[in-house]
């Protein structure tokens, strides 16, 4: 037991799990727990965040004596720490305790300033204090346990552990909150008054339409006191509701009382227009946060994690990333993953850097020329291919980096120059003797995703399989990111010598593998990066299994099989005809399930309309055994085109269906070109809604060739009824998606438009 307990009386102890953690003041941290018996129960912690500097011993020595002086300094003293995770030394270092956690930044800032030195490197200032106080404290959330009360001291018997896969989650309550508003235009706006507010809950619905305005927002906030929920669901919760509901709330003169958390903090009337930001190639917006203290809000048009995962998934990361659920269900999923790095940096005493100062290593061009390459790839061979197995490395990447203690700080490292353990190709030196801390973070999340993997194959219990693969599928996202950031310049623990090992030593798995298949007689079809497509007439399960088993042990890397199609087409580039396309096919496992990609299926930019007549076209082909009766199906799947332009033709087409939604890579005033989604971004601008880079934009093509541009489409939001959609604009997508399909089988566009004309001579294309 702790010293501190003993000048302490326990007031309370509650067994329960540990739901949501955040600082309430300056140095002290609000805690709530779902106990067994179904209380919420609260309780208030003392916390000190603490910053350290690190340099020369004159240098921390002057900057301790001018510190001490500062009113957000609350105590300092020297100790040793590891302060280079790059090094495997520990050095005397200023601990500094912030006596206010909002002056940690600017307290830094000043330390930069006094310390007057190149060398002065400063630790562990922009971890958030929830997190922190969760590594310190050794416990995670969602977790079960016990809370000892000790008056604004508490501490932890922990009955859980992060390992665990077979973990019980607490009963979490939940409601959605809806808001109906009296428009006064197209677009929702903080003037409009309110109509009606819903809150579905546990089967039960409170509609609050009565009364005025005013009374509305107070009714609001009894509803939710009176229900106390967990988590509180919306749809543009984050981007709009909320943010106008206590907009509303202060015109009306209860902003002080609009508080939907459970501690009494109202809303914030302005909140801001959120961020965009730019990540893996693509331009994203983030609403600004709305956070409900001592609740969860969830608003799933601004959550990644949720959407993809669900609650579950979102669970699992919270809990083994050790970040609060509303962190889970908000933030990017490189932002979870850099959490348990810190955790791991945290608990083995290394100090955190905050501005990340780690060069690549000086490379010649020819070094260049070799090492930077990423994945290596097998062109597909074009066409209709049948006894095709496709096999898959296991997590390919993260296990890379673990089997070869892959990390920032042992890829080069100064301690083993002449360690056995060489980066193939590059001959780059791997530590032998630590341990990094990215090899360290990746143990856990693979050995839980391949427990939950194993379980899905042996449970039978549908909603049990259904928990495991999403707990699984949040896991397999943070292992992608993990690998993304060892060559993130701004990750704490990456460098690109290490991002550029993990590439070669890939490289090298994928043609050992190779070169083993085709020792089995196996012809390579196809393969990229962790995934090879296989061909063997007639190939037995006990083959298939005899080579996945003998490439694993070879690799060091799980090699499974992913299926074996029935049939297989590979397609090639709509451009450049004959070229194939790495990622451009689809096929029919003999399990009859249907695998597509590269396809206007797939990509979310096409409308729904598309979207189901390609796949009900390659339904139609999916009854097919071999070549032969694969082509009598064609005739089939062009009926089922045939009969969609014609309902295009006749009117008959849901509109709904046919909107486009592209995603803004810029504002729209940056644009140069009036493409069809900048057209329909001005008129939502021009109609008074709030349009942001990454944002996405939905619209309907009217008349794609319009001379003037503002006639082509009409955004999704401002469509009346008298507007209609332009027929040939829509029909071109059909027999464009069409054309993908048959186009390697010498349907082109043309030849189909033929070919539907043939069928129904009465309907007039053009």
């Amino acid at each position: 037991m702790n010293d501190w307990r003993k000048d302490f009386v326990r007031l309370d102890a509650v067994k329960g799990w540990l739901f949501d953690v955040y600082p309430v003041s300056p140095d002290e941290v609000a805690v709530w727990v779902i106990a067994e018996n179904g209380q919420r129960v609260r309780f208030v912690d003392k916390y000190v965040q603490k910053i350290y500097a690190c340099a020369d011993y004159s240098t921390l020595n002057r900057l301790a004596e001018k510190v001490k002086s500062n009113s957000a300094v609350a105590a300092y003293r020297f100790v040793e720490k590891q302060a280079d995770f790059m090094k495997a030394t520990r050095c005397k270092v200023l601990e500094v305790s912030v006596s206010d956690y909002t002056k940690t930044s600017s307290l830094a800032r000043d330390m930069f300033k006094l310390g007057n030195s190149e060398r002065l490197r400063i630790y562990n200032v922009d971890v958030p204090v929830a997190q922190a106080y969760l590594y310190d404290k050794n416990i995670f959330p969602l977790a079960y346990l016990t809370a000892f009360d000790y008056g604004k001291r508490v501490c932890y018997d922990m009955l859980d552990s992060v390992e665990s896969i077979n973990y019980r989650t607490p009963p979490l309550r939940a409601a959605w909150l809806r808001v109906n508003v009296k428009k006064e235009n197209v677009s929702n706006k903080l003037t409009d008054v309110i109509d009606r507010l819903t809150l579905e809950s546990g089967g039960q619905t409170f509609v609050i339409d009565k009364d005025s305005e005013k009374e509305k927002i107070l009714e609001l906030v009894k509803a939710v006191r009176a229900v106390d929920p967990d988590l509180i669901l919306t749809e543009g919760g984050d981007s709009f509701w909320l943010p106008y509901l206590a907009h509303r709330a202060f015109v009306n003169g209860v902003l002080d009382s609009f508080a939907l958390g459970r501690d009494e903090v109202s809303l914030k009337a302005n909140s801001g227009s959120g961020t965009s930001f730019f990540s893996y190639g693509r331009v994203y917006h983030r609403a600004p946060l709305q956070r409900l203290f001592g609740r969860v809000h969830i608003d799933v048009d601004n959550t990644f994690i949720y959407t993809a995962c669900g609650l579950e998934g979102a669970i699992e990361v919270s809990r083994t990333c050790r970040v609060p659920l509303h962190t889970a269900v908000r933030s990017s999923i490189g932002t979870i993953m850099s959490s348990l790095q810190l955790y791991t940096a945290w608990k083995d005493g290394i100090l955190i850097p905050w501005k990340k100062n780690e060069p690549e290593s000086f490379k010649t061009a020819w070094e260049l020329f070799v090492a930077d390459r990423g994945g290596f790839i097998f062109e597909p061979k074009l066409g209709f291919h049948t006894d095709v197995l496709e096999v898959d490395f296991t997590s390919m990447f993260p296990m890379l980096m673990l089997t070869h203690n892959i990390s920032a700080e042992t890829v080069l490292c100064k301690c083993c120059p002449d360690s056995s353990i060489r980066v193939p190709e590059l001959g780059y030196n791997i530590c032998k003797k630590k341990r990094g801390i990215v090899p360290k973070t990746l143990e856990l999340l693979l050995t839980k995703r391949l427990k939950y993997k194993s379980l899905i194959k042996e449970i039978r219990e549908e909603s049990l399989r259904h928990i495991y693969s999403m707990r699984q599928a949040a896991l397999k996202w943070i292992l992608v990111t993990c690998f993304g950031y060892l060559g993130y310049r701004n990750a704490r623990f990456g460098r690109v010598d290490a991002h550029i090992a993990v590439c070669a030593f890939a490289r090298d798995s994928l043609l050992k593998t190779a070169r083993l298949a085709e020792e089995h007689g196996f012809e390579v079809v196809h393969g990229i990066v962790d995934s090879l497509w296989l061909k063997k007439l007639s190939v037995s399960p006990r083959e298939m299994a005899d080579f996945c088993h003998e490439a694993s042990k070879i690799i060091g890397v799980p090699l499974d099989v992913e299926g074996k199609y029935r049939w297989i087409v590979f397609l090639p580039s709509r451009i450049l005809e004959g070229v194939p396309v790495l990622n451009r096919y689809y096929g029919v496992f003999e399990s009859g399930s249907i695998k597509l990609r590269g396809l206007e299926t797939r990509r979310q930019d096409t409308p729904v309309f598309i979207v189901k007549v390609q796949k009900e076209m390659v339904k139609k082909l999916a009854g097919a055994n071999d070549w032969s009766s694969f082509k009598t199906k064609i005739p089939d799947a062009l009926h089922v085109l045939k009969d969609c332009v014609t309902k295009l033709v006749k009117g008959e087409a849901d509109v709904q269906e046919l909107f486009l939604t592209k995603r803004l890579s810029k504002s729209p005033s940056d644009y140069m070109h009036n493409v069809f989604q900048v057209i329909a971004a001005n008129q939502l601008e021009k109609a008074g809604f709030d349009v942001h880079a990454g944002q996405n934009v939905q619209y309907l093509i009217v008349n794609a060739r319009s001379k003037w541009p503002n006639k082509r489409v009409v955004a999704a939001q401002l469509l009346t009824p008298d507007v209609h959609y332009d027929v040939k604009e829509y029909v071109e997508m059909l027999f464009s998606a069409g054309e993908t399909l048959l186009g390697v089988f010498g349907y082109d566009r043309k030849r189909i438009r033929i070919e539907v004309k043939h069928r129904e001579r009465q309907v007039t294309l053009d």
